[in-house]
């Protein structure tokens, strides 16, 4: 007893720093994608993908065009919060409690770094504006795909993405992607010139590689605990921190011919550890099995 009471100790520890690193990292993220945003792309009149191109094609329209009396400050981070601020209030009840609180807090400082990083007057590499979209492009997806691999997101199109996969399972948050930045950037085309569209078109490539390297979201894993215990709770905490479903089946040890219970399970690679986590904290014993990288068909939820 002792013993597993000390395993529980560490555990909880662990799942505690856990925890915190995730949500530091989110934070990281929005603070490299911002620097990303401010230090390549906007110095060389570069537009963004998803929501925050939108800002900026806003801001530029006011500024450029209406001649918005703005000095030495970005308002596209504004504009990206108020068009970012209805998108989480809709969604607020349909993505988990964790992923909201830390979207929040990304957008909230992706917004005020906005603001307050200095744009450089010239771009850094002022000769080379293709060196300009392919290294911005690289930083800002490293952010985007930290902030999602560490439970959170920047907002926008990702959360517009989750909304509609949970009215309609054949959508995919990079079809929502992909058919936001074919509006944006036709109206690109007729604001601006080909050159800014093709430029922007690269970068927007560019990050969704980037992202991708850091964040792979199709990785499914399969988990199978065997255990001595019929907790009710601990399948109900699953479904209710997890909302994922639960197969239970009953078995017998061959060697020790006692009764044990199976729970499968199936989620993706970043809900391991709360799973993980869950399980240990009701049963330091178990006995789990994981396969990373199974294909699911059928009734299962595409998570970020």
């Amino acid at each position: 007893m002792e013993h597993a009471s000390q395993k529980l100790l560490e555990i909880e520890k662990y799942w505690k720093w856990y925890q915190i690193n995730r949500f530091l990292g989110a934070m990281g993220g929005a603070v490299i994608y911002a620097l990303g945003i401010n230090l390549f792309i906007v110095p060389v009149s570069l537009y963004s993908g998803g929501i925050m191109g939108f800002a900026q094609v806003i801001r530029t329209v006011l500024v450029d065009y209406m001649h918005l009396p703005v000095q030495n400050f970005d308002i596209a981070g504004v504009i990206y919060y108020l068009i970012n601020a209805p998108i989480l209030l809709l969604s607020m009840k349909r993505i988990g409690r964790r992923f909201f609180a830390k979207t929040v807090v990304c957008v909230t400082i992706v917004t005020v770094l906005l603001s307050l990083i200095p744009i450089p007057d010239q771009p850094i590499l002022p000769d080379d504006r293709l060196a300009c979209c392919v290294i911005g492009g690289m930083i800002c997806g490293v952010g985007m795909g930290l902030a999602l691999k560490c439970g959170g997101s920047l907002g926008g199109t990702d959360i517009v993405g989750m909304m509609l996969i949970k009215w309609r399972r054949d959508f995919r948050v990079g079809r929502v992607n992909m058919a936001v930045n074919v509006v944006l950037y036709g109206v690109c085309l007729f604001l601006f010139n080909i050159p800014t569209v093709i430029y922007s078109l690269i970068y927007a490539f560019v990050s969704a590689f980037a992202i991708d390297k850091v964040h792979a979201q199709t990785i499914n894993v399969e988990v199978r605990v065997i255990t001595k215990k019929k907790d009710e709770e601990m399948e109900k905490e699953i479904f209710s921190e997890l909302d994922r479903g639960v197969t239970r089946w009953e078995a017998v040890g061959a060697y020790t011919q006692e009764p044990v219970h199976v729970l499968y399970i199936l989620a993706s690679k970043y809900e391991l550890s709360q799973l993980r986590n869950i399980i240990y904290r009701h049963d330091p014993h178990a006995f789990m099995v994981i396969d990373e990288g199974v294909s699911v068909l059928g009734n299962y939820k595409t998570r970020l």
